[in-house]
């Protein structure tokens, strides 16, 4: 059976030691007295919701699934999460940092990063039916009448309703500019929606007393492609003026999908038969709301690989540690066993350093990209909201898209530690695996995080962005350039950082004489710019880590994050060098290829 351990002390190094998140809260008037303490305790309690109540079900969840009843359109969701869900609900962690105004606790928006990744460790699957809520509240919150705000915030911060975006139809995935659904206006104001859609987690479930629909649809008199997009609240019950639940609304669940993994998250198949909905924010201006809750779902995405990763590599070392196959090719090291552990062999050893890596250097980009979030938000200071924001944009593609790339990678790497034994069930790695594959696709699948980070965040602001990151790095270097202690992890990144500008001009110019040459490179843009910023927090961290270690300080966790910042450095940056030759290869290798294809 698989086990899982909350990464509490990594997570208190990250905060606390990496990037000082309570200097910046504190600076923010709603934090002023919040202290450390109080932090790690919140977190230390949410570890032990995600360990002791919601990863038994993981294993359970996944093998019976959602079951839908086709008469009623009801879906039930496994034995057990409603029950959890019920007991997420009493602890108050749906309202941990929502806005007090409508009934939150207001805590930063890192503790609820932080509390997400480890219930994505725990059950990503059962973590999907409250967290898309966290999406169509922050939507509403900017976007929504005051209306809007107090018939349905109060609820979703309670957790007592929850939420869902329903964007995507089955004639079009990521290009919404070709979405059917229509919305016609009604004399009191509403709109009566039909249409249909698919893909939609959460879309129907029995853990919530109301759910609340975000559906995209088109106007009578919209105008053709993205621009005629509105966005509308389609509540499962209609909400009385007292705030009672009044009839079933005309959205309802015609079948459940079938999948690869997440099987006990409900992926429906949504009809909307003259639903009655409500127009959030202007006619036609529905993407502006909608990109607040793809944003956030884009994050939550990372940080469900992020938590993938984590709890396969922690059930991957304990199989090594345990397991006994063959000798060392150095000679024994365990003489009073007929065999070796597996851990001693250096292929294996690779493997669960790749995931260790991968999980570390996610959670410093994920935590710093909270914090990001909350001074966008929060800071009295306009210059760093606006610059918080701007930064925050830049990464946001490279937390979905490269956390999830690396997230396979290293599930994958952690079921063949295993050998045999991690194909079948009983060990659960079979279920990360599968679990952390639709990472990659939904959400925006990763090339479309690519071209929207080499397209839109670099090429269109001319790098702008990218080298305000680059001024961080810079700074680093300028620091440590002459501490031959740090010479390993500063000069592969001095040295990126210089290329990066080169690469990035290239790319840009061959662009604009050939649009192509964006798509040919995107991807492998993507992975460069990653481990720019990987390297860039494993850096810091080796300083952290070195900074300890000179000082005296005999906690081995410092030597373990040298060591592992050593492998990073070492084993997995140099990919770098081959994206950035096959990006510079073209699109003509691709797209001259018509007679492969006849």
């Amino acid at each position: 059976m698989p086990i899982y351990t909350p990464p509490l002390r990594d997570m208190q190094f990250v905060m606390h030691e990496l990037l000082h998140v309570m200097d910046d809260l504190q600076r923010i008037p709603k934090h002023a007295e919040l202290d450390a303490d109080t932090v790690n305790a919140v977190l230390e309690e949410g570890g032990k919701f995600a360990a002791e109540v919601i990863f038994p079900l993981n294993q359970s969840g996944d093998a019976e699934g959602c079951t839908l009843d086709v008469a009623s359109h009801a879906v039930t969701a496994p034995k057990g999460f409603k029950a959890a869900y019920q007991q997420y609900v009493a602890g108050g962690w749906a309202a941990l940092a929502c806005d007090p105004d409508f009934g939150g606790q207001g805590l930063p928006l890192v503790l609820n990063q932080l509390f997400y990744e480890m219930m994505n460790s725990a059950n990503q699957a059962w973590a999907m039916y409250p967290g898309l809520t966290h999406g169509a509240y922050a939507a509403l919150r900017e976007h929504g009448t005051e209306a809007q705000k107090q018939t349905y915030l109060h609820k979703m911060t309670s957790g007592e309703w929850t939420g869902s975006m329903c964007l995507t139809e089955p004639h079009c995935g990521t290009d919404l500019g070709l979405m059917r659904t229509k919305a016609e206006a009604l004399p009191d104001g509403t709109y009566q929606i039909t249409g249909s859609k698919i893909f939609i987690s959460a879309g129907e479930h029995d853990m919530a007393d109301n759910i609340i629909h975000l559906v995209l649809a088109r106007l009578s008199d919209a105008p053709p492609g993205i621009k005629g997009v509105s966005l509308f609240i389609v509540p499962k019950f209609h909400v009385n003026a007292d705030g009672s639940l009044g009839a079933r609304n005309g959205i309802f669940c015609a079948g459940l999908e079938h999948k690869m993994g997440i099987n006990a998250s409900a992926t429906c198949q949504m009809v909307l038969d003259s639903a009655i909905g409500t127009l959030v924010g202007q006619p036609n201006k529905g993407m502006q709301a909608m990109f607040v809750m793809m944003n956030a779902a884009r994050l939550g995405v990372g940080n469900q690989s992020l938590g993938l990763t984590e709890v396969a590599y922690q059930n991957a070392l304990a199989y090594a540690k345990d397991r006994i196959q063959m000798r060392a090719l150095s000679g024994p090291k365990a003489r009073d066993l007929p065999a070796d552990p597996i851990i001693v062999h250096p292929d294996v050893r690779k493997m669960l350093l790749t995931a260790k890596a991968y999980a570390e250097g996610g959670r410093a980009l994920m935590t710093y990209c909270s914090m990001l979030l909350e001074k966008e938000h929060f800071h009295p200071d306009e210059a760093t909201r606006k610059d918080s924001g701007e930064m925050l944009a830049l990464l946001t593609p490279i937390a979905k898209a490269f956390l999830t790339d690396n997230g396979w990678t290293a599930t994958s790497g952690c079921l063949q530690v295993f050998g045999g034994h991690g194909y079948i069930q009983q060990t659960g790695m079979e279920q990360f695996v599968r679990d952390a594959r639709i990472n990659m696709i939904y959400e925006g699948t990763n090339t479309i995080q690519s071209l929207d980070l080499l397209g839109r965040k670099v090429l269109s602001n001319n790098g702008a962005t990218l080298k305000k990151f680059g001024k961080l790095i810079a700074e680093l270097v300028a620091e440590e350039g002459v501490n031959e202690k740090m010479a390993e992890f500063i000069t592969p990144i001095a040295i990126l950082g210089e290329q990066m500008g080169k690469f990035t001009t290239e790319l840009g110019f061959k662009a604009f004489q050939n649009p192509d040459e964006v798509g040919a490179a995107a991807v492998d843009y993507l992975r460069v710019a990653g481990h720019l910023v990987f390297g860039y927090f494993w850096a810091r961290m080796a300083q952290v880590a070195l900074r300890e270690i000179a000082a005296g300080n005999q906690d081995s966790f410092y030597l373990a994050k040298l060591q592992t910042a050593r492998f990073y450095f070492a084993k997995l940056f140099p990919e770098t060098a081959t994206a950035m030759r096959s990006a510079r290869t073209g699109a003509k290798v691709l797209m001259d290829t018509d007679a492969v294809f006849a």
